[in-house]
């Protein structure tokens, strides 16, 4: 049985429209899709957290005050996600990665946010990933699939179906800052190389594609291949 790693960015969870309604769609799916492959999920903080981190920076707090205020957040949001999981999900938040991997099982799905200072959750997924030496790492934003730049503000980015993990690489920033946000975590994209996993970069609000990822079937997002 496959073992996926399901990065889901805060802007996914949380952009305020219809919410619950997304979260209780996701989590059926979630569910439906747990008793074929073992499910694991880290949630981000999106707007919330960066709307922490600029009032936090504006009280002069510093770098790691304001990472500590967004792991807060993703903890929030991934208690939402288990309460919407209902018996699917464990009943509470893994503060590791490797708690969460070891929770692993056929029916259920564990979730958890951010774990410590200097990691984005894209970097905690990876770090779940290498601990149950997952098949795959799907990464649901609110872009459909990795870009040669930002498509919200450059009409001209190129639309990528298929890269390396090289590739990826190169593309995604290389210095850590408060809630900053990139394609996918540099550290993330280490991890993933250097444990042979693929990537796949999916709309995250888009639910059949986010399923398909999932059980590895063909998608209209990214796939970075790590071989």
């Amino acid at each position: 049985m496959d073992r996926v790693v399901v990065s889901i960015g805060g802007s996914v969870l949380i952009p305020e429209k219809d919410d619950a309604k997304y979260i209780k769609a996701l989590a059926d799916m979630l569910r439906d899709v747990s008793k074929e492959v073992e499910i694991m999920v880290v949630c981000g903080g999106g707007k919330v957290s960066r709307y922490y981190s600029k009032t936090g920076k504006e009280l002069g707090g510093t770098t790691y005050q304001l990472d500590e205020l967004g792991i807060g957040v993703t903890k929030v949001n991934a208690k939402l996600l288990d309460i919407a999981l209902g018996d699917a999900g464990i009943g509470k938040v893994p503060q590791t990665a490797e708690e969460c991997a070891s929770e692993r099982c056929v029916g259920k799905v564990p979730v958890m946010g951010g774990t410590e200072p200097g990691h984005t959750t894209d970097a905690v997924a990876a770090m779940i990933a290498k601990a149950c030496d997952a098949d795959r790492i799907v990464n649901a934003s609110n872009v459909d699939a990795v870009y040669t730049d930002d498509p919200r503000t450059n009409p001209n980015a190129k639309r990528l179906d298929k890269i390396t993990i090289d590739d990826l690489e190169e593309i995604v920033y290389d210095e850590h800052d408060a809630c900053r946000s990139s394609v996918f975590d540099p550290l993330g994209v280490k991890i993933a190389k250097e444990h042979r996993i693929d990537l796949l970069m999916v709309d995250g609000r888009d639910l059949v594609e986010l399923k398909n990822a999932i059980l590895g079937k063909e998608i209209n997002g990214t796939f970075v291949n790590s071989q």
